[in-house]
């Protein structure tokens, strides 16, 4: 029996949760920096890289000036590290660099442990990416046929943890709120859909802190073969 009774999807997030971000791109970001002589380690400047992509993507829904996409987001923070760290790159490279994205892995557990879930639940795909980048992912990196996926673009156009995504997720899926399970390596993540009413499971892959707040996951696992364990 699942976890939570009256729960009929599962949506997940993909950057993070099912996708490898640092394992796929630390190995580029590598070759890049001794391409320019730069002396700054590949993990330092990716934890630098993504934590300024999530304030680009909070920026971006909080001033309201039309969603931006996830990849803008990612290029602006891409630029905004190389400017701390030094490191000198025309907009040239910096686009070419950026193909690296298109190479996302997902961890390795995830393949086995998504049939075991969707014998009991429906599986959607819901992401802050912009909608073709996840197709491509979801096709030809997940490799992996989602009941659905969906992109914040076409569920309020606003980045996750905005309120409206996850009700409009919800909807087109023709599922109530608490029908749903937010599935996040990312707390905010689940903090948002929790306070939205959707039920929640955070996958703590990076050893992380909940966040101080009331919503509180259902779920707290390591990865997806005990997310599998856990809920079904």
């Amino acid at each position: 029996m699942p976890v939570q009774p009256g729960v009929k999807a599962l949506t997940f997030d993909l950057f993070g949760t099912i996708l490898d971000l640092g394992g796929s791109l630390t190995p580029h970001i590598g070759t890049f920096l001794a391409s320019k002589g730069s002396d700054t380690s590949a993990d330092v400047f990716w934890q630098q890289w993504r934590y300024r992509q999530r304030l680009e993507q909070f920026q971006d829904t909080i001033m309201a000036l039309g969603h931006g996409g996830y990849l803008e987001t990612v290029r602006r923070a891409f630029v905004y590290v190389l400017g701390m760290n030094r490191v000198e790159a025309s907009a040239d490279e910096v686009k070419a660099f950026l193909e690296c994205w298109r190479e996302l892995s997902p961890f390795p557990e995830v393949k086995d442990a998504l049939p075991p879930l969707h014998e009991k639940y429906r599986l959607v795909a819901l992401s802050n990416g912009d909608p073709w980048f996840l197709e491509h992912l979801s096709k030809n990196r997940i490799q992996y046929n989602f009941d659905a996926v969906i992109s914040v673009e076409q569920a309020g156009g606003a980045f996750k943890p905005h309120p409206g995504v996850y009700r409009k997720a919800a909807t087109m899926i023709s599922l109530e709120v608490g029908e749903c399970m937010m599935v996040s390596a990312n707390s905010f993540d689940v903090v948002g859909a929790r306070a939205c009413g959707m039920r929640g499971a955070w996958v703590d892959r990076y050893d992380l802190p909940y966040e101080d707040t009331p919503y509180q996951a259902d779920v707290m696992v390591n990865d997806f073969t005990e997310l599998a364990d856990a809920v079904t």
